[in-house]
Formats: structure tokens, sequence, C-alpha cells
């Protein structure tokens, strides 16, 4: 925790001590961020031990599990094919929020400097996706260029058109935390229709997208705008399967007293729980991430302690993001192979429930709309958990471009491949090439 001790020294200090403009520009300044990975917690490891896992990885893809993708048109219902970029690429934490509610500003308190492109301010000025790399110097990459880049892993968000592309860009920079991992900007969740018939792109399918690649899903929220839209409420159900990733913030707590931080936080969680729908309760970190000191005229001494606990205690995740990379990567691979194991016998038994002459339109209709019943058959058939299907309606949206006759028939010998995989390769790699930050 020594980079994180220095952190909080220097926000105390912030004020006095830090200039961020230099001769007119933002240079990146020496801060405490930089040895957030250099810390006694963390190893400084070798390139070589790290693509060991990951070259393993690839190849049991390659060799295993992609045929049976490609066979049952995996790539068009869930999920892109993957490339090499996607698996050497570095852990990315993504920022979603309604509008305002200190996403850009968040990042900037991270890295201790703008990055390339960004705009701060109370209206809705993010509007468009922008990631935030490492690179040999600022600059700003349009989405088309950066979708059809081999060694970056956003090939697969050219399903969405050139509408999202011209919404989406690259910003790069050279800076020491960007070297471990990768920020995700989202433009702010707006309200009504505007979310669905003024955007030109799916914004949810797209933040679907980012949420199965980033390794930590922050979701901000400020003190003044607690109420959750029905497009927000959306964004965050298609965050479903990925519960373990999301952390929620009460950004800009300082800006209210005392007493009413307790009923804004109260009302929070009672929104929050009227949309995960789960039994637990989830965490929140309540702090004030931006460049000012924090507004001790409202809270007190025993405020600043709290904002600076619970600002420590999210840092923290932030820092373990590299260690659990290896173990995300492997988790989220092994996810990948069940969803595909549980497509290719929904979409065999589809094509095994069409007739061989007539009346193939007719029975292809029937089957789409009692589509809920042939997942159940498919799950008792083979014994398959419940909660590893896809979504139905969803599910339906696709199967509606589709002939079923020209699927193809179970091959229960890729199957065994994949269950070979699961069961034998991937406990071998595990055991062979343990996490190098371990």
């Amino acid at each position: 925790m020594e980079g994180l001790d220095k952190l909080l020294a220097n926000k105390r200090h912030s004020s006095k001590t830090s200039d961020p403009n230099l001769n007119g520009s933002l240079q990146p300044q020496p801060s405490p961020s930089a040895n957030w990975f250099s810390s006694k917690s963390s190893k400084k490891i070798s390139m070589s031990s790290v693509t060991s896992i990951i070259d393993g990885l690839k190849r049991l893809y390659i060799q295993k599990l992609k045929p049976l993708e490609v066979t049952y048109r995996f790539n068009d219902f869930v999920s892109p094919l993957l490339t090499n970029s996607d698996f050497d690429a570095k852990p990315m934490v993504m920022l979603l929020g309604q509008y305002s509610t200190g996403k850009t500003t968040f990042i900037k308190h991270l890295l201790r400097t703008s990055y390339p492109g960004a705009h701060i301010g109370p209206e809705p000025t993010t509007d468009r996706f922008v990631v935030v790399m490492s690179g040999v110097d600022d600059r700003s990459i349009p989405g088309n260029t950066v979708a059809v880049q081999a060694d970056m892993p956003f090939s697969g968000l050219t399903t969405f058109g050139t509408a999202f592309l011209s919404k989406f860009e690259c910003s790069q920079m050279p800076h020491s935390l960007l070297e471990h991992i990768t920020l995700v900007d989202t433009p702010g969740v707006l309200s009504g229709e505007k979310q669905r018939t003024q955007r030109a792109y799916d914004f949810t399918g797209v933040t679907s997208w980012f949420a199965a690649k980033c390794d930590l899903i922050l979701l901000l929220f400020d003190p003044h705008k607690l109420d959750i839209s029905d497009e927000f409420k959306r964004v965050i159900t298609s965050l479903r399967g990925h519960d373990d990733k999301i952390r929620v913030v009460l950004n800009k707590a300082d800006q209210v007293d005392t007493q009413q931080l307790m009923r804004v936080y109260g009302a929070l969680m009672w929104s929050l729980g009227k949309v995960l729908n789960t039994p637990e309760v989830v965490r929140v970190y309540i702090g004030s991430f931006n460049d000012k000191p924090v507004n001790e005229s409202a809270f007190g001494p025993l405020g600043k302690e709290l904002f600076e606990k619970e600002q420590d205690d999210l840092l923290s995740d932030l820092k373990d993001i590299p260690k659990k990379a290896c173990d995300r990567r492997i988790n989220e691979f092994v996810k990948r192979a069940r969803a595909a194991k549980i497509h290719a016998y929904i979409i065999s038994h589809l094509r095994k429930e069409m007739p061989a002459m007539m009346g193939k339109a007719k029975t292809q209709q029937k089957l789409i709309d009692n589509l809920a019943e042939e997942f159940g058959k498919v799950q008792k058939e083979f014994h398959l958990p419940p909660g590893d299907f896809p979504n139905v309606e969803h599910f339906k949206e696709i199967l509606s471009g589709y002939s079923f006759d020209k699927f193809e028939k179970l091959k229960p010998k890729m199957i065994q491949v994949v269950d070979d995989m699961l069961g034998y390769d991937i406990p071998d790699l595990l055991k062979n090439f343990r996490n190098p930050y371990d």
C-alpha cells in the first residue's frame, strides 16, 4: 500500500505542490500512481512468464474452441471470434454513469493529467466512447482506424457499424499507469427516448461488448442525480453475468453535508436494489475523485478521514487488477467455452426439429415463437444449468434472419474436445504456469 499512502499524502498538498500547466500545455506529472504497480506488494515480472499462460490459451482456442464456434455460428449470435490481440490486451476499466457524474474527471484524477481529447463540463460533454491507452506520444486515433488495427482488441466493434465507429476513438499518451491498465471513458447515459432514438447506434449493445472485455466496471453516481432512468436501468441490466466486475462509486460526495449524505446513501442503495435484483448488498464507495481538496467545511476532519479510507479501498481494487488479470482471462475463457457448448446444443436442436420436406417455414416460425420451451427441452436432454442459457428475446431477434435447415447437426466429437479442454488442458496449463504475480 506504499504507493497509495503517497497518493493520499499528495492529495493533501496538491493545491500547493502541483501545477499541471507547464509552458501552456498539460504534461504528465510525476505522481504516486506511477508506483502503484511497483510497490513491495507487486513483483516485477518478465514478459515471458506472462505470455506463457496467454500463449497456452491462444493455442487451446485456435485448436479446440474456435472450430466449434465457427461450425455453429457463435460469432453471429453471441460474440465475435477472438484474435491474438484479444488475448494480449492489457486489463481494461470501464466507467459508466449518467452525464456529469465525473467519469472523465475520475480518469484525470488517476492520471494526474488530462488525456488527449478530454472534455469536462456540467453539460453532457463526452459524446463518444474513448479508450485511453499507453502510447509513445499524445494523440487521438479515430474509431474506424482503431477497429482495423490488428494489434488492438477492438476489431469486434465493426459489427456496430460506421455510425458507432464515428463516435469511438482511442487516446494514446505515455503514462506509467497506462502501461498496466487501459481506461474506457463512455458518454453519459441519457434519459427518455433520446438514448434510443437520437443515438444512431446500439448504446446498450456496445456497453455489453465492452463489459465482456473489461476487468472492472465502475458505475458512477452524483448525489444530485440519484434517479436511475429506464435507459440507465437497461444499461445496468446488460451487465448481467459480469456482477463480480461491478463497483459502485458515489462521486462528488463532498458537495452535500453529513445529514444529506446519509439520506443520499440510503436513497442510492434503495434505487440500486430495485435495479440489480440481488439479495446481497452491493459495495458502494463514497468519495470525491477530482483535483480539488476535500471540502472540510461540510464534513469536518472525520468526514475527510472517511473519504480518504473509501478512496483508499477503491484504489486498492484498481491496484489489484493486473494481479488478477491472468485469473480473469482464464475465467472469461472458460465462461466463453461453456457458452459455446450450450449454443451448439441449441443450434443443433433447432436443426433436428425441422421437417425433411414440407412446412419448413411454418415449423421454423413455431420454434421461434416457443423458443423458451425449446430451451427447456435442450436443458433437460443434456442436463444443463438454466442460468447458462442466453436471453430468449435477444436470441429470437437474431434467429429470425436464419434458415434453420442450414444449421449444422450435433457433432459429439467437437463437444468432447471442448469438454476435455475444460477438464484436462486448462488445469494442466495452470499447473505448469502459475500466476506470475503470486
